[in-house]
């Protein structure tokens, strides 16, 4: 312990490059000695930039007192570069960060597949059911899944592995004290881990995001890009994969979907086209032996979508609300508001739905939610998370939710 708030004070030190601390380290032959070297020490170790000689010789320790303390009261635990919890396949990457700040419980990554599965912030509901389906069937086969958790791609794959019981990672760009305002770290960090390499309470910027890329390529044997447009930084994060050596997968589009012109183009230079979680865990099954097994689609036990007239079982209000479909009008045309939202409607589970049915009041608590809904409460959790996502259902404060379908659009009126 007497060690780790130089651990801290080293990992603070964001104007030092990842790389240089690490050799630094190697130089000084420990953390505490490294603090404690003089400016002519630094110089005499290595070729540092003058920002990087003002930080290491900033020698003040209460941001990382503050840090530790802040560590306790949100339950983060520090895993340093020198512990055996460190994972080994982050730490063979040239860059990798020298402490990492966890909240939940670090899966045992490296007998493990894990996958990181990403994609643009602006996700279509193509691209939202593709990230969940995959994020799903990744942890049914046994793999993890990383993901960045930004909206989107990111957090819709979190969604499936959490639909899945399995493990899933956040890797955030910020601390953690900022990461854990809304409801999806919290889930993860019960079901698995979040971490950041940004101590809680020191000031982060937009750069962290950036260096995210790297841990999140780092702890994946592999990454999947399921939804990226031409200019997007999910094709940042594959050049990054790709420059670790892990192998690229992408998931196939509309030619003419401008949301998919990153992943097409990825499938031309060579990366690999993945429709299920076994396109991309199946190489892996004989190095991770005993872990992968092959997941039947077919067969799954995710709930599917309902045709059409066997929704009016899902929930009475519900019915009452779907009830126009059935009245179809040849001759009048319908508004655009109407038809999107009926297709958008389509796609939903039957869990989903039954979920929307029970939700009969606005501000409805999620204890009522799910005791109308006759559903586990597991389950309410990681569909309301879904169905907030994609934009049915807002989050109120003390566990309340309203949904945002109105029955005047649903009915075209």
């Amino acid at each position: 312990m007497s060690e780790l708030k130089y651990w801290v004070w080293l990992s603070t030190r964001l104007g030092v490059r990842a790389r240089m601390k690490l050799e630094l380290l190697e130089h000084f032959s420990g953390v505490r000695a490294l603090y404690f070297a003089s400016e002519a020490d630094y110089r005499a170790a290595a070729k540092l930039t003058g920002e990087e000689l003002r930080a290491l010789g900033d020698k003040e320790l209460d941001g990382a007192n503050r840090a530790l303390g802040l560590c306790d009261e949100l339950d983060v635990q520090i895993i340093t570069i020198r512990d055996a919890a460190y994972p080994q396949r982050l730490k063979q990457i040239y860059d990798p960060p020298v402490a990492l700040y966890v909240r939940g419980r670090l899966p045992e990554l490296d007998d493990r597949a894990s996958v990181a599965v990403v994609g643009t912030r602006r996700a279509t509901p193509y691209g939202e059911r593709m990230a969940s389906k995959l994020g799903y069937e990744i942890t049914k086969c046994g793999g993890i899944v990383i993901s960045g958790m930004t909206a989107g791609i990111d957090a819709a794959s979190a969604v499936g592995a959490l639909r899945a019981d399995g493990a899933c990672i956040g890797v955030t760009g910020a601390n953690l004290d900022g990461a854990f305002g809304g409801r999806l770290p919290q889930d993860i960090a019960a079901n698995g881990a979040v971490l950041s390499e940004f101590a809680p309470g020191i000031p982060v910027g937009r750069f962290g995001f950036r260096l995210r890329n790297r841990i999140t390529a780092g702890l994946s044997v592999a990454a999947v890009v399921v939804e990226a447009p031409e200019k997007s930084g999910a094709l940042l994060f594959a050049d990054e994969a790709a420059a670790q050596g892990r192998e690229v997968f992408a998931v196939p589009g509309n030619a003419d979907a401008a949301n998919s012109y990153g992943t097409n183009a990825l499938l031309k230079d060579g990366a690999r086209p993945a429709t299920c979680a076994w396109d991309i865990l199946g190489d892996f099954a004989q190095l991770y032996p005993g872990t992968l097994r092959r997941y039947d689609a077919d067969a799954r036990q995710e709930p599917q979508p309902l045709p059409p007239e066997d929704r009016r079982e899902t929930g009475e209000t519900f019915a009452q609300l779907r009830a126009p479909i059935s009245q179809k009008v040849i001759d009048k045309e319908k508004r655009e508001e109407y038809i999107d939202l009926q297709q958008q409607l389509s796609a939903l589970s039957e869990t989903q739905l039954k979920i929307i049915a029970a939700m009969d009041a606005p501000q409805l608590h999620v204890d009522d939610i799910i005791e109308k809904a006759r559903l586990p409460a597991p389950t309410v959790l990681a569909e309301l998370t879904v169905l907030q996502i994609q934009g049915y259902v807002t989050q109120e404060a003390g566990k309340r939710f309203s949904l945002n379908v109105r029955p005047t659009a649903i009915q075209g009126k």
